[in-house]
């Protein structure tokens, strides 16, 4: 009887290549679902820049017609004086054909002075307007513009003082938008009351006051003068350094403030409900005469160099609802990285982290930022911890799901509020993330667990 033999043993299986490069496919898996759910976050920014546009048209409209920003520049002393210019001309020659001649002709121009010293005290209260759901901080200032005049020294203008038409000198000033002018602007000169009418003659400029001095009197003495302002504007308020020596006090309601412009005040004091400042500026930071004429000097004074000479307070609009929404979203890929490295397979979750975005921004215009995060945070974050207690089975991994949410979106929200400080803790925050992760997974065999 012959012996059965065995059977030859199996050939031992090899496991696959998706058995082999599980953990490289499962985080090529998790990018391209990254990658994927970027769609969304991109769809709900541009929902954010058309409301952000709707925003600033809205606060355009507003501030259009309360006031814009007001740059304040002057006093200036203007002063008209004749002159000979040789001017050709054609004229009739005595056989009755004309001819070209150069000819003597009498002409007009101006002298302008700026003041010895130059005072500014202002007050600026800030206060929000609306339209429809949209918000605009606007201020009213009421300042005073004082100071004194020195007699004005025509010998370095090489102008005879017998051509000087002293009637007819005034003094002037320039406000870019007088639409926020609340009421009459008048000049004290010397302690006589002088109006000041709409238009401004300083050179370069259009909008303003002129009050005419009205007066046959040479100055021969020093003037005090004084212009009190009270006016309306947005965004920033700012003042030119015309004095030879200048001094500018502002205080405002508004903490949310910064100093702008070519000097910084020299003593400041910030508090939560407002502000005092005070500027101390001498001529030698500019780079336009104290004195010229409109035949020569005045290319010397025009408006740029008057705008890189000017200084103040510009009100910063504090972070509104949009700012916090598009900050945020900046953060969207860091939320669905951390959350897919917990389960690598559902899109569902990355949706819901995607409509927290959508939530926040809805929301927000209504009831403000802060309700508006604690809502969609709570809905987002219940949501996933719901979904995943299916597939996770309840338990200590759920729970973890839904603290690890809350103490992101909690750090999302306090590195939001900080306005000068959000980029440092973020940038720590991602650090200490990676250190975690690193440490965590140190021990970790990506490749022996790829092989088995």
């Amino acid at each position: 009887m012959t012996e059965t033999q065995a059977p030859p043993p199996l050939p031992k299986s090899q496991p696959s290549f998706g058995q082999r490069h599980s953990t490289i496919i499962k985080l090529l898996g998790v990018g391209a679902l990254v990658l994927v759910l970027l769609i969304p976050l991109a769809m709900i920014t541009g929902v954010l820049s058309e409301r952000l546009r709707r925003r600033n048209e809205a606060v355009t409209d507003i501030t259009s017609s309360w006031g814009r920003e007001q740059n304040v520049i002057g006093p200036v002393l203007g002063i008209p004086y004749q002159y000979k210019a040789k001017v050709v001309k054609e004229v009739a020659a005595p056989d009755g054909k004309m001819e070209r001649r150069e000819v003597e002709e009498t002409a007009i121009a101006n002298a302008y002075f700026l003041p010895d010293t130059l005072n500014v005290s202002g007050n600026v209260q800030t206060q929000k307007l609306h339209r429809g759901i949209y918000d605009a901080v606007v201020y009213r200032a009421q300042t005073v513009l004082s100071g004194k005049f020195v007699p004005p020294d025509f010998g370095p203008l090489k102008i005879d003082l017998k051509d000087v038409q002293w009637k007819d000198a005034f003094v002037t000033i320039a406000i870019n938008d007088l639409r926020g002018t609340r009421e009459a602007i008048a000049l004290d000169w010397g302690g006589a009351k002088h109006p000041m009418l709409p238009g401004s003659q300083v050179p370069g400029y259009t909008t303003g006051g002129t009050a005419s001095l009205g007066t046959d009197q040479p100055i021969a003495t020093e003037v005090q003068f004084s212009i009190p302002l009270d006016f309306n504007g947005s965004e920033g308020v700012f003042f030119a350094p015309f004095g030879v020596q200048n001094e500018a006090t502002l205080k405002s309601n508004s903490p949310d403030v910064g100093f702008r412009g070519a000097f910084l005040p020299a003593e400041r004091s910030l508090r939560p409900d407002g502000f005092d400042a005070t500027w101390k500026v001498s001529y030698y930071g500019r780079s336009y005469p104290q004195a010229w004429t409109s035949r020569s000097g005045n290319e010397r004074f025009n408006t740029s160099s008057v705008s890189e000479s000017l200084f103040g307070a510009q009100f910063l609009s504090i972070l509104d609802a949009y700012r916090y929404v598009e900050r945020s979203i900046k953060y969207g890929v860091l939320f669905l990285v951390l959350v897919f490295t917990t389960f690598f397979q559902y899109l569902m979750v990355g949706a819901a982290l995607c409509l927290f975005y959508l939530l926040l921004l809805s929301i927000s215009e209504f009831i403000g930022f802060g309700w508006a995060y604690l809502i969609a945070a709570v809905a987002s974050t219940l949501l996933i911890t719901w979904y995943c207690r299916f597939f996770l089975g309840g338990g200590a991994r759920t729970l973890m799901i839904g603290a690890g949410l809350t103490g992101i979106y909690t750090f999302l929200y306090i590195t939001l509020r900080q306005q000068d400080y959000a980029l440092l803790m973020g940038a720590i925050a991602l650090f200490i993330v990676l250190a975690i992760v690193m440490y965590v997974t140190r021990k970790v065999d990506w490749y022996a667990r790829d092989v088995s």
